[in-house]
């Protein structure tokens, strides 16, 4: 009889080798995680922050800011997920700094906005990557309540759950040219997406805006990935 090493193949094993060799590389969270027994963040005394004296403070749990610099982390970060609350006040406009290549320069890293809305940029409401991505949807809660975050980086992939909701799941390589995003609006980066440090610090911005509104963080924690 005719012999077919393609039938030959055809079991179990092969189809489950198959599925493996096709699964995607990157698989961010599908819900938010137990954090429980994850790392803080910061520490209780901010002794694993660069900060300005008096920037940031701890009030009963809660990360608050008092002035509009950022608070920095010492240790840079390449692969994790961040999770983290936040609740802002009528006019609050602050957000997470993701990989930072320059403290000093602010369009050196990705930041997702923390907004009571949005601002006058491209894609600059709540929840965004900011001038680059909007979320699918509008997930923010009443002004007031606390948000929640969940921020995958995996490489090129950066990834945010949204109070519950997966908002976004993109691939930085997919912005190839500076000043311009995939969709063909411009954007304020003088280098292009693709090209942006993917190990660096984490910040949260201070009091940002014309009206200084206060903002706050809780259960700020990070899993590193392999």
């Amino acid at each position: 009889p005719f012999f077919s090493p393609m039938k030959s193949l055809r079991t179990p094993a092969f189809f489950a080798a198959l599925l493996v060799a096709v699964a995607p590389l990157f698989a961010a969270p599908a819900a938010h995680p137990d954090t429980s027994s994850w790392q803080s963040l910061f520490a209780t005394d901010l002794a694993d922050a660069d900060l300005k004296a008096g920037s940031w403070i701890w009030e009963n749990g809660t990360l608050v800011a008092r002035t509009h610099d950022t608070i920095w982390t010492k240790k840079p970060y390449a692969n994790f997920v961040l999770d983290l609350e936040f609740k802002v006040a009528k006019e609050s406009n602050s957000g997470v700094f993701l990989r930072s290549g320059n403290t000093k320069q602010v369009l050196s890293a990705l930041e997702i906005q923390v907004h009571e809305s949005a601002d006058s940029a491209l894609n600059g409401e709540v929840g965004s990557i900011y001038n680059a991505k909007a979320p699918a949807k509008k997930m923010a809660k009443p002004t007031g309540e606390w948000n929640r975050f969940t921020i995958t980086c995996d490489g090129s992939r950066v990834a945010l759950i949204f109070n519950g909701e997966q908002v976004y799941n993109v691939d930085l390589n997919d912005w190839k040219e500076p000043k311009k995003n995939p969709d063909g609006t411009a954007n304020k980066f003088p280098v292009a997406l693709k090209d942006f440090s993917r190990n660096g610090p984490i910040g949260l911005q201070g009091l940002h805006g014309k009206a200084q509104a206060p903002v706050w963080y809780r259960n700020v924690r990070i899993r590193e990935l392999k």
